[in-house]
């Protein structure tokens, strides 16, 4: 197995539904004097996933047959929610959790609607900025009434 595929397959140890490359923090993958170095963006500064995404790039390239790998941390370009692949934000859609929506710069902020990844329905209201990890929030469906997360806009 070539040691992109080994590394674009390793799931994000938070949101299991998505790969890295998903997710858009895989930043390179090349071969360096006889090994491989891996580039990374977090999605947070302090990403308590980090440390858990690093060895499991490791181990992923050790079974594709790449034993020796360097993960390498960049924080320039800072990721964005905008870094999300359209199949990352589907997995995300299907897993029940609502994918943050694309947005580009502009002159006046907008605050768009979430959308409940169940029913569709955009009558959304935000329960808690906190959620199970820090780059979610907590939200709830006034349509079909059930709670969800949706991943932070950055």
């Amino acid at each position: 197995m070539s040691a992109f595929a080994a590394v674009a397959a390793v799931p994000d140890p938070e949101l299991r539904a998505v790969t890295i490359e998903d997710l858009g923090i895989l930043r390179e993958v090349r071969q360096e004097a006889g090994r491989v170095v891996v580039t990374i963006t977090p999605t947070y500064s302090g990403c308590p996933a980090m440390d858990v995404i690093r060895a499991d790039i490791v181990a992923a390239l050790r079974a594709a047959g790449h034993p020796d790998a360097e993960v390498v941390t960049v924080l320039s370009p800072a990721w964005s929610t905008d870094d999300i692949t359209a199949a990352g934000r589907a997995k995300l859609a299907a897993a029940g959790i609502s994918p943050p929506h694309a947005v580009t710069g502009g002159p006046v902020p907008v605050r768009l609607a979430v959308r409940c990844p169940r029913c569709g329905s955009l009558d959304t209201e935000e329960l808690s900025r906190f959620g199970s990890t820090a780059c979610k929030a907590l939200w709830r469906c006034r349509g079909c009434v059930e709670p969800f997360e949706h991943v932070k806009a950055i």
